[in-house]
């Protein structure tokens, strides 16, 4: 007999706010739902608006199947090759899944809500990585949720509400405080965490008035919070209006076709730099929505935060296109333009060569890129915060995919004990360490569980916590070899 009551045929039901929803039964007897929506769908005059509520249904839904990912674009292949991201099609694409052990509102269980990556642009939660019964297995509800992306979610329009991404976000956890406890959860202990343009989002609402109490605790996985100046995103709106001979408004994009519109926008990222600073989608400061810079925002947050990194998160960004290549061949130029984009002395690079004797010039350019995008925000946030803990920590472990080494994104089938997965094989091949993935994942759980995932909170200096042990730091940034992206890689 499951919460909503009733004949379920074995399969456990819940009864949300706007009515009762039917899942499976996952592996270990955990209860899945998928495809739940938390929103209406952002479809015809709804496009461009912010989220409102879904319409209730009568009788029992069925939450079986993955609901429709968020409209996007595919990656490039040699990126393709390395990160799954499934393409649903559908309208109804605001939704969320649940993993829980016990779908009962007495359970009252912590609960953890994952936001996906993929630069604002792509991705969802329908990645197999990002399952989420090893989380259910150890006692934690795992939410995870789509939301719009690209022009969609992130286009600036003088006619649209900003960040409607993030909007999209903050309903989704409203939907988790209204619903989580008929999924067995409780929705005074729930944990944001997420991975890169994830971990982006949760900055962004760590600093959203309208996230206020929405969330307990946050994770933030290779992403730091930022946002990006307004004209760098209009320009990406004034492209994609040129290419379309339309105004750069949301009610002329809103007239435009679904697949004319995500052509235009493929269009215009192929031409766009972010990483060089050019135009990009992305969040942005907003009165009604993001009102001051997230990283200065978050600082006076009293929410515990874990945060950290990769040794080598650039691998991911330069490797596959050859970029590596072009930056061993520039040499020391590499290297100082990276140092003054960074803003760094010619000191710290100096220090950077002493601590990584190896390293050659793509490596020191890629590590003070690293620098500017994650690890030093990242250091200033918990450094800067005196009301909550903050706990750092590194991923060392280095891929067994050749030119990759602890790149980007590498660390996800560990947080979420899935290297089973033929998708996390693409990026850390067929022999990565289970034990390593049984560490890094109980300490979530602690987290979430406890608030302390098993070391210190950071203290201002020293190093963080790191997985992957001393011996992946033995091989040196500059041992790798390119990455082989047309080998096959074993389940």
């Amino acid at each position: 007999m499951s919460a909503a009551g009733g004949d379920t045929g074995g399969r456990p039901r819940a009864r949300t706010a706007h009515g009762v929803v039917e899942g499976r039964t996952g592996r270990g007897g955990t209860a899945v739902f998928r495809g739940i929506p938390y929103a209406a769908p952002p479809v015809g005059e709804l496009r461009f608006a912010a989220p409102g509520p879904p319409e209730p249904w009568d009788g029992v839904r069925d939450a079986g199947a993955w609901g429709p990912t968020a409209p996007k674009v595919p990656y490039p292949p040699k990126f393709a090759a390395l990160l799954a991201d499934p393409e649903i099609p559908g309208e109804d694409c605001l939704s969320v899944n649940v993993w829980t052990p016990d779908p009962s509102p007495a359970a009252r269980l912590p609960v953890m809500v994952w936001i996906h990556g993929g630069a604002l642009t792509r991705g969802s939660s329908a990645v197999p990585v990002y399952d989420g019964s090893a989380f259910a297995r150890d006692g934690v509800v795992l939410v995870s949720l789509n939301y719009r992306l690209g022009v969609l979610g992130y286009g600036l329009f003088p006619d649209a509400p900003a960040n409607r991404g993030l909007l999209d976000q903050i309903a989704a956890l409203e939907w988790v405080r209204d619903n989580i406890e008929a999924f067995g959860g409780d929705p005074a202990r729930v944990t944001v965490f997420g991975e890169s343009a994830g971990a982006i989002s949760i900055g962004a609402l760590l600093a959203a008035p309208r996230a206020a109490g929405l969330f307990a605790q946050a994770a933030l996985q290779s992403g730091a919070p930022e946002a990006l100046r307004r004209d760098r995103v209009r320009a990406m709106v004034r492209r994609m209006a040129s290419l379309l001979k339309a105004d750069a408004t949301a009610e002329a994009f809103g007239a435009v076709a679904l697949p004319t519109l995500l052509a235009a926008q493929a269009a215009v990222l192929r031409r766009s730099g972010p990483l060089a600073g050019g135009p990009a989608f992305g969040l942005v400061t907003d009165p009604d929505t993001l009102p001051a810079d997230p990283l200065d925002a978050a600082r006076g947050t009293g929410v515990p935060l874990l945060l950290g990194w990769t040794s080598e998160e650039y691998r991911l960004w330069l490797a596959p296109t050859g970029t590596m290549r072009l930056l061993e061949r520039l040499g020391p130029v590499a290297v100082e333009l990276a140092r003054r984009r960074s803003g760094k002395d010619r000191a710290a690079v100096r220090a950077l060569r002493a601590a990584l004797p190896g390293a050659g010039p793509a490596d020191l350019a890629g590590q003070l890129l690293t620098d500017l995008l994650l690890r030093d925000p990242l250091r200033h946030l918990a450094g800067a915060r005196r009301a909550a803990p903050s706990f750092l920590y590194e991923f060392a472990w280095r891929s067994g995919i050749a030119g990759l080494g602890a790149c980007h994104a590498l660390e996800l089938g560990f947080v979420f004990d899935t290297l089973e997965t033929p998708e996390a094989a693409r990026l850390a091949g067929p022999h990565a360490p289970q034990a390593l993935a049984d560490e890094m994942h109980a300490a979530w759980v602690r987290f979430a569980v406890t608030g302390d995932p098993g070391w210190a909170p950071w203290n201002g200096s020293g190093p963080p916590k790191v997985f992957g042990g001393p011996e992946a730091k033995e091989a040196g940034p500059g041992a790798a070899q390119e990455p082989d992206l047309t080998r096959r890689v074993l389940p």
